[in-house]
């Protein structure tokens, strides 16, 4: 908010304040300024009148001007095109210091010039507070501005300083002009005098008047009737302080509704009597039409909208903006005056849809003290009588209640005290709350404070007690050394999972992604190991970007297929990341494998991406982690359509499904895409036996080779559980390996059938296996083949 020095000085000495003194001090207090500004600069400035205007002899848009400064005559070249004789002006004389430099004599195109005449802009006041005409030109001064005055900006009221203070969201009720000179002076520890004005809107004789609201989103709706007001220029000081509040003089009636709004935080509307038929007004909702507002544009209002209206129709949007019909104008004769509480969240929906950042909106959608209406419509009338000689003035007629109820809160010296770590006595801390307008009264160690009924930030001890810190100073608090316990630095388990992760994905060759966690409804559809619905952005930035992705495949595919329009043709990709669904969040482990893993141009060897290649990673990264093979599974399923539908498979740690791994469908691609992705948080929660060191057996291992005959449709997999769990020898396993290393299928193998060839390895921690202890497990082996599979040896 902005509000100058001397607004603030109309309330309270400042005069021993320097403006960065100011500053500071209210800084200091919890409340930033964020910058400081002066009006208008400028020495060796003095009024003058212009006495004669030629044209320059030497050029087609200069003036030679002669000027009475006072004391002498001075000649001046000016190129404003605006300048002539008989005007009243601010003359910068020779040696003047001005923001642009410093003013000296000379000669302009061989004609003497000794000072200038300036525009305001040129005195350092801001473009934004001038009319267009005073951008186009010099200053042109009333005609009683007296000649030989040596501060005219103190004569034009630009002499002042201003103040951009950073309100923080819990303090909106500093918009509000004498809330702020309240807390600048509980601040600084002056009395604060404001201005006398309760109760001047109860006069008033019987009214016709109607007024109500039919909206939830108005609780409060005020009306009032001034049957007479004079429309003419503000006076000095209200203009001065519209301008320093960044806002433009319009006439008396107009200002004088902005000035209520800066002193009260309220905004309110006049309407021109003649407009409102019958003088009814009414607030609604449920419209759905074009209504043009006081800036001349149609806005579309839609039912959630907050109207006001008259006889049925549309005069205002509620809480942003009035409308052209009911304006007022020169010729307006009286007012109705329009004073409401509108709901916060309404306002701002509306004004945020319509692009609408209007003064009035900006304080009803950061809330509103419930007694500023009143105050407001009391501020008001008695503007009104003073300055726009209101008469004619009928009885307030109120819809609804503004609610309000006096808060309470009672605390200790002791509980504030031991909130803040501090010492303070109870005459300071009281002192404090009394400055503030808490009206504290002390009983039996109790404190009880009657909160101001625009402190609606006010909840409870806590609160009191960052007032009482917040105006003794933040640098009473005792300097303590903090807390520093000791905690072992180590990993979690997820972080030691992940780091484990990728190393060993780096060291297989793998290269880490990081792809968007945005991602197209396209996508969104695609993931494959979702476990919740996905969450749609309120307002995406596109539509690539819509939704948080519920599954990793989909974005590292767009990668691989990123590098391969780019001619790389091994493309090894990995990605870790969190996954968030509407109901849960879960880490994610997903890989893409093209071409060759691994390829030794030397040697001649290829690790070539296939779906067993994807296997073969991902039992040895469950192994890693302490789950035996035994336990994994790879079950064939047609997973989505992103997956071969007859190269794919689901992952099982026992009865748990972690993952899927495949192939891609040949319609997305001619490459051989091998992919998988695992639900790492799920694996964590698996049972998982302790990795540990174990020696090197010194007896020798043995291999026997066995070929089987069974039917195509015995997974080999389920071929090798059977070997592996035959594999015991006097309490010992003894199969320490079972590798499948032929498939065979075509002559003298029936068709329904295959040959399946088998290595087995043989060794013991304890001894040498003998040729009969090697042999009786091979024939349990041989027998559970045939017993669960109907396998037999191949002749």
């Amino acid at each position: 908010m902005r509000i100058s020095r001397k607004w603030l000085s109309q309330y309270m000495d400042l005069s021993d304040l320097s403006l960065e003194e100011l500053a500071e001090k209210i800084t200091a207090a919890g409340f930033e300024v964020e910058g400081t500004e002066i009006l208008g600069q400028g020495t060796g400035l003095v009024i003058g009148q212009v006495l004669t205007c030629e044209p320059h002899p030497d050029s087609d848009h200069l003036h030679v001007t002669t000027v009475d400064t006072g004391d002498e005559v001075l000649n001046i070249v000016c190129g404003a095109p605006n300048v002539a004789a008989g005007q009243k002006v601010i003359v910068a004389r020779p040696g003047a210091r001005l923001p642009g430099g410093e003013i000296k004599a000379g000669k302009i195109r061989g004609v003497e010039s000794c000072g200038m005449i300036c525009a305001l802009f040129e005195l350092g006041v801001d473009k934004h507070l001038l009319r267009q005409e005073q951008i186009d030109g010099i200053e042109i001064l009333p005609q009683d501005a007296p000649v030989g005055h040596e501060d005219p900006l103190e004569y034009l009221g630009y002499r002042d300083e201003i103040l951009e203070i950073g309100l923080t969201p819990n303090r909106s009720d500093c918009l509000a002009a004498f809330n702020m000179a309240a807390e600048a002076g509980a601040i600084l520890n002056r009395p604060v005098t404001l201005p006398a004005f309760e109760g001047a809107a109860d006069e008033g004789k019987p009214t016709d008047a109607i007024c109500r609201t039919e909206t939830e989103g108005c609780s409060l709706f005020m009306e009032k009737v001034i049957g007479s007001v004079t429309i003419k220029p503000s006076p000095k000081w209200m203009q001065e302080l519209l301008r320093a509040s960044g806002m433009h003089s319009i006439n008396n009636v107009v200002d004088i509704s902005n000035i209520v709004m800066l002193e009260t935080g309220q905004p309110m509307h006049f309407y021109d009597i003649d407009a409102i038929a019958g003088h009814e007004i009414t607030v609604k909702d449920g419209f759905r039409e074009s209504y043009t507002a006081l800036d001349g544009v149609a806005y579309q209002l839609e039912p959630q909208d907050l109207v006001i209206t008259n006889q049925g129709r549309p005069i205002g949007i509620a809480g942003i903006m009035g409308g052209e019909d009911s304006k007022i104008l020169d010729t307006t004769r009286g007012l109705i005056i329009e004073c409401a509480l509108f709901d916060h969240v309404r306002i701002r929906n509306t004004a945020r849809r319509l692009n609408l950042n209007t003064e009035a909106s900006q304080r009803y959608q950061k809330g509103i003290e419930p007694l500023a209406a009143q105050k407001a419509m009391d501020r008001a009338v008695q503007l009104l009588k003073e300055y726009a000689d209101a008469t004619d003035i009928e009885a307030t007629v109120i819809a609804g209640s503004d609610g309000y109820k006096p808060r309470e809160i009672t605390c200790t010296l002791e509980e504030i005290n031991h909130r803040l770590g501090t010492d303070f006595k109870l005459e300071e801390v009281v002192d404090v709350l009394g400055r503030l307008h808490f009206s504290p009264v002390t009983e039996n160690g109790i404190i009880r404070v009657t909160i101001p009924s625009w402190r609606t930030d006010m909840e409870g001890m806590a609160d009191v007690s960052e007032e009482v810190i917040r105006l003794l100073g933040y640098d009473r608090l005792p300097s303590t050394l903090p807390e520093m316990p000791m905690t072992e630095g180590k990993l979690d388990p997820m972080q030691h999972m992940t780091r484990m992760t990728r190393t060993m994905f780096s060291e297989l060759g793998f290269q880490e992604a990081l792809t968007y966690t945005l991602v197209s409804t396209e996508k969104k559809e695609e993931a494959v190991l979702t476990s919740g619905d996905a969450i749609e952005l309120a307002s995406p930035l596109s539509e690539q970007r819509r939704w948080i992705r519920t599954g990793i495949l989909p974005s590292l595919l767009e990668a691989a297929a990123y590098n391969r329009s780019r001619k790389v043709k091994d493309i090894a990709l990995f990605e870790i990341s969190d996954i968030e669904t509407a109901t849960s969040r879960t880490r994610q482990l997903a890989f893409v494998i093209e071409g060759n893993l691994q390829n030794s141009e030397w040697t001649h060897v290829a690790l070539p991406a296939d779906f067993y290649t994807a296997k073969g990673i991902l039992e040895a990264w469950l192994k890693r982690q302490g789950i035996d093979e035994a336990r994994i599974r790879f079950k064939a399923d047609a997973i989505s359509d992103l997956f071969h539908p007859y190269r794919s498979a689901r992952i099982l740690v026992g009865r748990d499904i972690i993952g899927v791994a495949g192939e891609i469908h040949p319609s997305r691609g001619k490459e051989r895409t091998v992919m998988a992705e695992v639900d790492m948080t799920r694996v964590l929660k698996l049972k998982k036996s302790k990795v540990r060191f174990k020696p090197v057996s010194k007896y020798p291992a043995v291999d026997r080779d066995i070929a089987l005959v069974l039917k195509q449709d015995v997974p080999a997999a389920a071929v090798k559980e059977t070997v592996l769990r035959q594999g015991r020898l006097d309490k010992e396993t003894v199969i320490r390996d079972v590798q499948i290393f032929d498939v065979y299928q075509g002559e003298h193998v029936a068709e329904d059938e295959k040959s399946l060839a088998l290595r087995l390895v043989f060794q013991s921690d304890k001894k040498t296996l003998t040729d009969d202890e090697i042999g009786s497990v091979m024939d349990k082996v041989l027998s559970a083949l045939e017993k669960e599979h109907s396998a037999k040896l191949r002749s």
